[in-house]
């Protein structure tokens, strides 16, 4: 069983590669297939630094791996988990959007 600062820390890094959107960006094209950085920056439109430095995030967070492929690396998801994870992410936060129950939303901005 996970501990609860285990549970927060898995949590706070995927929140932490979600919190720029091209890294979202990234992890979707990653969720539809394993990719070259020179084919991902392309399909971006971000120079290669950027995504180089985006990468590294994605890495450190766990979320993606590098796989060597004699001179060239591609990347893809660390599990294919994580890709149900975020549809699952997307399709919540989109109901959840549908489902403007709260009355008070438009007036306080939130909801």
């Amino acid at each position: 069983m996970l501990t609860l600062a285990t549970d927060l820390d898995a949590l706070a890094r995927f929140g932490r590669a979600l919190v720029d959107p091209l890294r979202c960006r990234l992890l979707l094209a990653l969720r539809e297939a394993p990719a070259y950085p020179s084919d991902l920056a392309d399909m971006l439109g971000a120079s290669r630094t950027r995504l180089s430095n985006h990468l590294a995030c994605l890495r450190d967070c766990g979320l993606v791996v590098a796989v060597p492929e004699g001179r060239r690396v591609r990347y893809e998801l660390a599990d294919p988990r994580l890709g149900h994870a975020l549809d699952d992410l997307r399709n919540a936060v989109v109901a959840v959007a549908a489902d403007r129950t709260c009355g008070d939303a438009d007036d306080k901005g939130c909801c």
